[in-house]
């Protein structure tokens, strides 16, 4: 693997080398207006022409819900909901989304952690009781043969 990367690198700079010395050897060109500027040929500044059309890129805006303000509310975003503006960003949404999708799994996480603790507090306070779940299985079954046995003297 390293052989290949080593390779690739050594081809890329035999490019850049050929690239370099191919710019920079002089060349006949046909037209004498392009000038020599640091190995770039450029041709003469024009007037710069006005589009025939213009092109607004706009980033698409969206009127969020209810929700959705709270959400930018609460992922830090925003203090007060008036701050919202009536239009936001579909990034400007994701990333307060996104936002809330780790600050979920954190609080899930630490409720995970928390419980496996609990679970080991109650685990070792049922064993200085002597409770286990086989003994707790073997007493129900028990319990269940002497029902059993009670049903079939009185049938």
């Amino acid at each position: 693997m390293g052989s290949l990367r080593g390779l690739r690198l050594a081809a890329g700079n035999w490019v850049r080398l050929c690239e370099r010395d191919a710019s920079s050897s002089p060349r006949l060109t046909r037209n004498s207006n392009l000038k020599r500027i640091n190995g770039f040929c450029t041709k003469p500044q024009e007037s710069p022409k006005a589009p025939s059309q213009t092109y607004s890129h706009r980033v698409p805006l969206h009127k969020p819900t209810d929700w959705e303000r709270k959400i930018l509310i609460w992922s830090g975003r925003f203090k007060k909901e008036e701050e919202i503006p009536e239009t936001v960003s579909f990034e400007m949404l994701d990333a307060a989304k996104n936002k809330m999708r780790v600050k979920i799994s954190y609080v899930m996480i630490a409720l995970t952690v928390a419980g496996c603790i609990l679970m080991v507090i109650e685990g070792k306070k049922a064993a200085k009781r002597h409770e286990s779940l086989t003994s707790m299985n073997l007493e129900k079954k028990a319990r269940l043969r002497e029902e059993g046995l009670l049903k079939a003297k009185t049938e």
